[in-house]
């Protein structure tokens, strides 16, 4: 699959000047993604423009107050699923929590990965609200702390050869994080012009161009023409990745990508995030008191509890909340 063994060279060695080109290019991406995901694809972008810069000034702006409100969760909502595949389950859910529950469940998070650095413990919190599952905290967090967590898109996930399965569990998730962590690194040690330093990368940002490259070679690979140097990018004819095998790597073979409407999958339709689409009583804290404290040590909530892989804690949700998911990494997208 072309755009995806072509996105996976990008990620693994792009450089600086070609990430910052493509990056430059997000927003003809998204509207490329808007025509094909909308009816009216100004709606994806007034929603994308609100989640990228509005709201994580607006969380800046509350100090030592930072949080999310109810309204803000469920617009966020409306934003993923606006980028993804639209599952209204997913909103019905997040609109059940409490205001005050979004208010104390977000404080909390948000303190953690902010003043701590405490990623697992700050994702596992969000878990507890009804209908989110780590790609939709991870969303809360890459709002609230870009340098340290970004969005876990699926487009992102694809493109890297070591990330065998689309999970979205809180394990798939660091994984996810370090791989980000590691080429923002690597481009932040290219820059060497003081001007040029000051556009830090961080792992958000890095997934931003991952994400456009991907939505652009898929599109309209044409507007990648003017990319820098894009010599070192150029695959072989066979398949051959400059270490990149398709033909050898089983995670990318051609057999196991189911077409799931020419889109690659959503989270919310993998049994492994349960907690996306179940109403979650069991495993959401009481409105009237404050959110568990999540152990980081041992994984489980103040009451001892043990959290599933979503970080919920232990509760029997019916089968039927989650339906079933391709095991595949990779769905087959039109190239």
């Amino acid at each position: 699959m072309a755009v995806v063994r072509d996105t996976s060279a990008f990620f693994l060695r792009g450089t600086a000047s070609q990430y910052e080109h493509v990056f430059n290019l997000y927003q003809e991406a998204l509207k490329l993604k808007a025509q094909e995901k909308n009816k009216k694809p100004e709606e994806l972008i007034k929603l994308d423009n609100w989640y990228q810069n509005d709201l994580p000034k607006l969380i800046k702006t509350r100090g030592k107050d930072m949080h999310l409100s109810h309204e803000e969760l469920v617009q966020m909502m409306k934003w993923k699923l606006a980028r993804g595949k639209f599952r209204p389950r997913l909103l019905q859910l997040v609109q059940m929590n409490t205001p005050r529950l979004v208010k104390l469940t977000t404080q909390q998070a948000l303190k953690r990965i902010i003043n701590k650095k405490e990623l697992t413990p700050a994702l596992q919190s969000l878990c507890t609200l009804k209908g989110v599952g780590p790609g939709f905290a991870s969303a809360v967090l890459a709002a609230g702390a870009p340098e340290l967590a970004p969005f876990m898109a699926d487009e992102c996930l694809m493109a890297i050869p070591e990330i065998e399965s689309i999970d979205y569990t809180t394990n798939e998730y660091l994984k996810f994080v370090d791989h980000m962590k590691a080429v923002a690194e690597r481009l932040n040690g290219e820059v060497t012009d003081e001007e040029e330093k000051a556009k830090k990368w961080n792992p958000h940002k890095v997934e931003m161009a991952i994400w456009a490259y991907f939505i652009l070679r898929k599109s309209n690979a044409e507007l990648l023409n003017d990319l820098p140097d894009k010599e070192n990018l150029i695959t072989n004819g066979n398949g051959t990745d400059n270490g990149v095998d398709e033909d050898s790597n089983p995670t990318q073979d051609s057999s196991t990508k189911d077409s799931v409407d020419s889109e690659v999958q959503d989270e919310s339709s993998n049994p492994a995030i349960a907690g996306e689409e179940s109403s979650n009583p069991p495993g959401g804290f009481d409105e009237t008191s404050n959110p568990p404290a999540v152990s980081e040590e041992n994984g489980s909530t103040a009451n001892g509890s043990p959290l599933s892989k979503t970080g919920e804690e232990s509760s029997d949700v019916p089968a039927a909340t989650a339906e079933e998911a391709p095991s595949a990494k990779r769905q087959k997208v039109e190239e």
